[in-house]
């Protein structure tokens, strides 16, 4: 009987001698490996089923994702190929539990990703479980503040702003038809003008899936998710953070990266210090999992 095998029989709460014997087919280092994961995901299981639904004749829903919180000591303990290790355990095991658990009904996601955090308030051996569900696809209207528009000659025109003129020569923001004279006035809106500070290739697998002109000064870089939005996603690895990594443009043209994520970030083959940020050079590597960014100057 293999590992993960034993694990999801562990999940059912089967206790019998057979599993115990399989068990000890597995040297004692990894049992402290085993054990953690298994409460791990009998947690996450118990998270899963509390949040599962299934309204009547259609497919069975679950949370995409999961973040698991431990310990700033366990964090510490597991990293590295040992945490890829639990995260991938974790991720095989609950992916085949959830389609037991859902029986005959077809799950609405068809894939969900497991990622761990750290808790600061939790001590040592203790964590939890969070469900992320991610928001639907209709999403929300946003509604912004209005500006009070000011009178010409008052203030100084802020060229980041929509400005408005009309044939008359007057600008503002008023209404056609506001302006007394009965009749609607032509309007040229004018909208400010957006300019590429520099370009990324996107690299995955050795071959370049595309150059991405940047018009921001600061980004985000990550798989991002319906939830959490990132300027430069990177998708179809589950290895990479939701936000892995901020890079920051300077006005003097230097670059800088902030690697976020739990899985390392390297630049030119060095791997760079979480929450640290680092100069990047334009013909340098960044490395995050299997995507390989590089900066393109203008």
């Amino acid at each position: 009987m293999g590992l993960l095998e034993s694990i999801r029989k562990w999940i059912d709460g089967e206790q019998g001698e057979d599993l115990l014997e399989s068990a000890d087919e597995h040297s004692k280092p990894r049992r402290i490996w085993e054990e953690f994961l298994v409460k791990i995901a009998r947690e996450v299981e118990a998270v899963m089923q509390r949040e599962m639904f299934t309204p009547p004749g259609g497919l069975t829903y679950i949370p995409r994702e999961y973040v698991v919180y431990l310990s700033s000591e366990d964090d510490k303990d597991w990293q590295g190929d040992k945490r890829r290790g639990l995260e991938q355990g974790l991720f095989h095991v609950l992916s085949e539990r959830a389609r037991e658990l859902s029986g005959s009904n077809q799950l609405a996601a068809k894939s969900f990703a497991v990622e761990l955090r750290v808790d600061g308030t939790l001590e040592k051996g203790q964590f939890r479980v969070q469900a992320v569900w991610d928001e639907t696809e209709s999403g929300h209207t946003q509604v912004n503040a209005r500006v009070t528009a000011s009178q010409p000659g008052t203030q100084p025109v802020n060229f980041n702003d929509t400005i408005r003129e009309r044939a008359d020569g007057s600008r503002g923001d008023s209404e056609p038809g506001e302006s007394g004279q009965g009749e609607p006035s032509e309007q040229t809106v004018v909208r400010p003008r957006i300019i590429t500070l520099y370009s990324v290739e996107v690299w995955k697998d050795g071959v370049r899936e595309a150059v991405v002109p940047i018009t921001k000064p600061e980004i985000t870089v990550g798989r991002g998710s319906r939830s959490i939005t990132v300027d430069l996603p990177l998708k179809g690895d589950p290895e990479i953070s939701r936000v892995h990594a901020i890079l920051t443009r300077e006005n003097d043209g230097r670059y800088w990266l902030l690697p976020k994520g739990r899985n390392p970030t390297l630049v030119a083959g060095r791997e760079l210090p979480r929450e640290e940020r680092t100069e990047v050079m334009p013909d340098q590597k960044i490395a995050i999992c299997n995507f390989v960014l590089r900066i393109q100057p203008r």
